[in-house]
């Protein structure tokens, strides 16, 4: 019998390709989750010297997606969606408990459970056929687990889920890099060219990996996120 907590989120089967124009649609970076406002410390990173060209930008955001937040996030996205397409309710939340843990930092946390809640509300205003009742958690939905459950619901492949968040995730810090300074629009360009394999290689582990296998290792970001939090002059919110 289906665990009654996943009537938090609910959603109609995808008609003629819904499934692929909602995925973009919730990708983009017109759609208001307030992405752009997060540098995920790399303001820090730039304001110390650490991240100042495209070559360490590239570095810094290679090094998150495969063993930072990325990979936090491509986990428990996996684990959230699994949840969801077998309307497990307690394993969704343990998988979204786990998300909202596992933040080095006060910024990081508030990223992603900020984050979360504006997708959520967001599809669930735009997507009435879709969604009938929005999610709620004492802690807060942390994005990957709200994401992968909507995902999973909505009949979007696990592996088109993972390499689209993960994609826009390394674009969203390639474009704090623009607006910092770092580097111009075509080097951003040839960043997430660069960071194709990566990005690909990082939806595989999370695929095929072992889910006891789970953490992060980059304590340079994490460093980067706490100086952050009090750094006098700041464009970004982490």
């Amino acid at each position: 019998m289906p665990d009654p907590r996943m009537r938090r989120i609910m959603s109609t089967e995808p008609r003629n390709g819904s499934a692929l124009y909602r995925l973009l649609a919730w990708l983009s970076p017109s759609f208001p989750t307030g992405a752009f406002s997060y540098s995920h410390g790399l303001e820090g990173a730039a304001a110390s010297g650490a991240v100042h060209d495209r070559a360490s930008l590239q570095t810094w955001i290679a090094a998150i997606v495969a063993q930072g937040s990325g990979r936090i996030d491509a986990d428990i996205l996996r684990d959230a969606y699994r949840a969801a397409l077998g309307e497990d309710g307690a394993a969704l939340d343990a998988a979204n408990r786990r998300g909202v843990a596992y933040r080095a930092t006060a910024e990081l946390a508030l990223e992603s459970t900020q984050q979360g809640a504006a997708f959520l509300s967001t599809c669930v205003a735009a997507w009435p056929d879709a969604f009938v009742e929005r999610w709620e958690a004492a802690d807060g939905i942390c994005l990957p687990a709200g994401f992968g459950a909507v995902a999973a619901r909505t009949g979007i492949a696990l592996d088109d889920a993972l390499l689209g968040y993960l994609q826009a995730f390394a674009a969203n810090l390639m474009s704090a890099g623009l607006r910092l300074g770092i580097i111009g629009q075509t080097d951003g360009q040839r960043i997430l060219a660069a960071l194709e394999p990566v990005v690909a290689a990082a939806v595989q582990a999370a695929l095929t990996g072992d889910p006891c296998d789970f953490g992060s290792a980059t304590f340079a970001v994490d460093l980067a996120s706490m100086a952050h939090e009090t750094q006098y002059s700041r464009l970004f919110r982490s």
